[in-house]
């Protein structure tokens, strides 16, 4: 189930031609000083920090005193400011045609989502050339290539559909070929109007993908399923349980694959939400309808209530939470990460959540904490997230790869 958040389309999509002035060139070598410091694997803030930037990389981390640049280093007060590494989604599906491709990841990048998992409808090589070489000013991106269902006549024919084990085994093994960041497999009879994978063929796919050393993470709807998921073996759910409230049996199987994450992907809470947060990145017609569609429903707030006791109960537990939306809304990592601490789940989880354990979830040593040698991606806030998680809206600045994003001029290209 795609999340229920309305994606508004500015007119010019593709309206920024030359990707180089996006970025605004910094030193080779900066140091950073006097922010509160959210390094995103979950120890306390650091309060008067000082990092250094060094290139795309971060250099030393430490306190303002404690951390020495080099001769000729430029310098850059953040005082009163929080930083926070850059948001990493692990759940999305952005377009196959390039330029449109690159829109997506810019628009990502500015609203501060660093890093993006484009989960199993990639039918062409465009997502494999951008993870090959990724696109000035826009967040980087991974692939799980073509994705694995049953026959679906009438949605769509990209992922795999798959009849017999044989041919759940030889389409993880074209995926294999192609070095795919993740298998993705659908378990959903989509209101029972198709069959689904079977545990005999799902099982199939999770032996083969693990046979290669790659990861299986499922679309889930029903309780029954994700227990056959977690009995085959695999490796994350891409959402949560959506059709009723886990009980103890899979309490226990979670307690038994305690690496096993859950990406949770809220749907809308089915609530009147305010968007004024987007005045300044929105043309004022597309804000008043996108105000306009956000209307109170109670059926979208009852599929809401159980998926959020589902996060509460199985993070409560320990199970390992990581971060997706669902969709490529080029804010929509905003709304979901408010929508986990309405769950139940702290500020500060919700951070880790998003950086630390999603860069884990996809294998990526060089990203998601604010350390030394890591990938130099980081938000600038003008408030304090785990204050509020609201906060993460109040972006100062984005910095992408060690390089400062040129906002103004994003805005002004789509305003």
């Amino acid at each position: 189930m795609v999340r229920a958040r309305i994606l508004v389309v500015t007119a010019g999509l593709l309206w920024w031609p030359l990707a180089a002035a996006i970025e605004t060139q910094a030193p080779s070598v900066t140091l950073f000083e006097g922010a509160r410091l959210i390094v995103g694997d979950g120890t306390a803030p650091i309060d008067n920090a000082a990092f250094i930037v060094e290139g795309s990389r971060f250099g030393a981390v430490g306190r303002v005193g404690q951390v020495t640049a080099p001769a000729g280093a430029a310098r850059v007060s953040l005082a009163g400011k929080t930083v926070m590494p850059g948001i990493i989604d692990t759940h999305t599906h952005p377009a196959t045609e390039r330029a449109e491709l690159e829109d997506q990841l810019r628009r990502k990048a500015y609203f501060g989502a660093t890093v993006l998992m484009s989960l199993g409808l990639d039918g062409n090589d465009v997502a494999f050339q951008v993870r090959q070489s990724p696109i000035a000013g826009g967040a980087r991106l991974f692939t799980a290539g073509r994705g694995i269902t049953r026959p679906e006549p009438g949605r769509t024919d990209v992922p795999y559909w798959v009849n017999s084990p044989a041919e759940a085994r030889k389409s993880v093994q074209e995926q294999a070929a192609r070095k795919v960041d993740f298998i993705k497999i659908w378990v959903d009879d989509r209101d029972g109007k198709y069959p689904k994978l079977t545990p005999e063929l799902y099982g199939a796919v999770i032996d083969e993908a693990h046979k290669h050393g790659i990861k299986v993470t499922a679309h889930v709807y029903t309780l029954e399923d994700a227990k056959g998921l977690l009995k085959a073996g695999v490796d994350a759910f891409a959402h949560g349980v959506r059709d009723m409230d886990v009980d103890d049996e899979i309490m226990a199987l979670f307690k038994a694959r305690p690496n096993v994450v859950l990406v949770p992907n809220l749907p809308d809470r089915g609530v009147v939400a305010d968007f004024a947060w987007l005045a300044d990145s929105l043309p004022a017609g597309e804000l008043e309808k996108l105000q306009a569609a956000s209307t109170d429903r109670p059926a979208a707030q009852a599929a809401f209530g159980i998926q959020a006791r589902n996060l509460a109960k199985l993070n409560a537990a320990g199970v390992p939470i990581a971060f997706g939306t669902d969709g490529m809304v080029a804010w929509s990592h905003h709304a979901e990460m408010e929508d986990m601490v309405i769950s139940g789940m702290t500020p500060h989880q919700v951070i880790v959540a998003a950086t630390r354990n999603s860069a884990a979830l996809l294998g990526l040593e060089d990203a998601g904490t604010i350390r030394q040698g890591n990938t130099a991606d980081f938000l600038v806030l003008d408030a304090n997230p785990i204050d509020d998680i609201r906060h993460t809206r109040r972006i100062s600045a984005v910095y992408l790869r060690g390089t400062a994003l040129d906002r103004a001029a994003m805005r002004k290209g789509w305003m």
